[in-house]
């Protein structure tokens, strides 16, 4: 049933602390949101009872336009760190207040959200607090504000805990001092890490994640022994946690998901859009589909910067938030199963066998198949070239160098091959746009931004009517589709990415392993199609 609402368990009022006394004016106006409520650290023990029996539990993320130091390279004092991230941090309260009227459960916030980005080792340190060690240290910031110096942060996130009555995932900077001792101890003498901290509907520091994959990220450490992080709730069982470019990476990402327990995710990033195949939305479902998570994913909104994309995703079903016009930050809240229904696997389990199944089938299979149309002609056995193939052609796509081929007509097969990775495409078109598309195909080291190997089979539409226009980011289309996209894989790890015009989301009627092939099914999409991909990683060859 829809939980419409949250209860408050207590009827007496609340004793509000603020820590002020020692501190300096921007100091004490940061803490005053540090309040602890008297009573609210029995609120666990308090929910009704139902929500412990529910099949669903209420998860919100919000996407947040950061406040950011308009000089992120000059040095500031930590008063004057503390006063512009406490801007931030009253937007988050409002957002944990709206999410409590809605009965949330659980809420994550972006990466860089507090602090923002940009900073040197040097001009990040005033923001930066102190992090104990959650596995080491139990302890409630809310409640022993005193405990620790350089929390103020971590003393107010969790007060909002207390006061929203939910767990609370956020990401902010952190620093560890080390000794000369320590072999890998930075020059001075401090560990710098970009990091997640969960709190617990009562305000205890539940758990911690240090980022490992950083991208272009000077100001922090990476951590010597890769975080794998799990956390229980009451609501919903075992969670796992990581930070925006690790999605990308065997660890912590898919090393976390061996554990059969964890079904979601939550996932702080500051994600820069790629089309069109990177894409945040692009890349948070396509996890979501291929592990059979929830994941609950809260991206930065900085449409300038390109920075925009979250959502709740399930396996079959997504709530998702792009904009790239709107100035604010937007709340996302959703309903979400307990354990979420997944869609890999059902390959095999075809049911009624629509035709363009069948051909599909067929095509594997090596059978006999016939279709002519004015771009190919097969009908000599297993699927294979002939003279009038369109042609095949170089373009760049996300900085690869793709082969591709044409699109042309209203139905057809086509195959497209590099390196080891043959992709195929059969498809039909209800009516033809005035829009090229192409089948594309890498297989190979990507190089840019990061270093990573890749297999990608990608149907995409172009950015121009010209063959060196496919690649370019596109958003808006009219090519109707009806498709089965697949290809001779050697990974096991393949996110597919579908995305129509207006970047809207679109599930897969078929996924799964057929004859040694990884497929794709579509058809019926609700709007023209911008990009259908099979993006794979093969880990071992980064």
């Amino acid at each position: 049933m829809p939980i419409l609402g949250k209860k408050r368990h207590t009827e007496v009022s609340l004793l509000m602390v603020c820590i002020m006394s020692g501190a300096s004016r921007q100091l004490a106006l940061f803490l005053c949101g540090c309040c602890v409520a008297a009573l609210g650290v029995q609120a666990e023990e308090r929910r009704p009872a139902e929500r412990h029996q529910a099949a669903q539990y209420v998860a919100a993320v919000y996407e947040h336009r950061s406040i950011l130091s308009p000089n992120p390279l000059a040095l500031t004092s930590r008063e004057q760190a503390l006063e512009l991230m406490s801007q931030n941090l009253d937007i988050y309260e409002e957002q944990v207040t709206i999410a409590a009227q809605k009965g949330v459960q659980i809420i994550v916030f972006p990466e860089d959200g507090i602090h923002g980005f940009n900073f040197t080792r040097t001009s990040i340190y005033p923001f930066l607090d102190f992090m104990p060690s959650p596995h080491l240290v139990r302890w409630n910031p809310c409640l022993e504000p005193h405990r620790f110096n350089d929390t103020e942060v971590l003393q107010r996130l969790s007060c909002m805990a207390v006061k929203g009555e939910m767990f609370l995932v956020a990401n902010l900077g952190t620093k560890q001092p080390c000794h000369s001792s320590d072999p890998g101890c930075p020059n001075d003498g401090r560990y710098q890490y970009n990091t997640n901290v969960v709190f617990s509907s009562n305000g205890t520091l539940v758990d911690s994640y240090r980022k490992q994959n950083l991208y272009f990220e000077a100001a922090f450490n990476t951590p010597l022994e890769v975080d794998r992080i799990t956390f229980d709730t009451h609501f919903a069982g075992k969670f796992g946690i990581f930070t925006c470019f690790d999605i990308l990476f065997f660890d912590p990402a898919v090393r976390l998901l061996i554990d059969s327990e964890v079904k979601h995710v939550v996932y702080p990033t500051a994600w820069m859009n790629q089309l069109p195949l990177l894409a945040a939305i692009q890349i948070q479902r396509g996890f979501a589909i291929t592990f059979g998570v929830n994941f609950l994913a809260a991206n930065i909104h900085h449409p300038s910067l390109g920075m925009t994309g979250s959502g709740i995703h399930a396996p079959l079903k997504s709530f998702w938030h792009h904009d790239m016009e709107s100035p604010e930050g937007h709340l996302i809240i959703a309903q979400v199963a307990k354990n979420p229904q997944g869609l890999i696997g059902t390959g095999n389990a075809t049911g009624k066998m629509d035709p363009s199944h069948s051909k599909f089938l067929k095509i594997l299979a090596g059978d006999p198949y016939s279709q002519k149309d004015a771009q190919d002609v097969h009908c000599d056995g297993a699927p294979k070239w002939n003279t009038n193939a369109p042609p095949t052609f170089n373009s760049e796509m996300m900085y690869d160098n793709f082969t591709l081929v044409p699109v042309w007509g209203k139905e057809g097969y086509l195959r497209v091959c590099a390196n080891g990775l043959c992709c195929h495409v059969l498809y039909q078109r209800p009516t033809l746009s005035k829009e090229l598309y192409a089948l594309g195909v890498f297989d190979g080291l990507h190089t840019v931004h990061g270093t990573y190997y890749v297999q990608v089979c990608a149907l995409v539409k172009c950015g121009g009517l010209g063959f060196e226009t496919c690649g370019q980011e596109v958003t808006e289309a009219a090519g109707i589709f009806e498709f089965h996209l697949w290809g001779n894989f050697s990974t096991s790890y393949i996110f597919p990415m579908l995305l129509t015009s207006g970047m809207t989301l679109e599930t897969p009627d078929q996924l799964g392993w057929e004859n040694d092939h990884y497929f794709l099914r579509k058809s019926g999409l609700s709007s023209g199609l911008v990009t259908a991909a099979l993006y794979g990683r093969l880990y071992e060859k980064d």
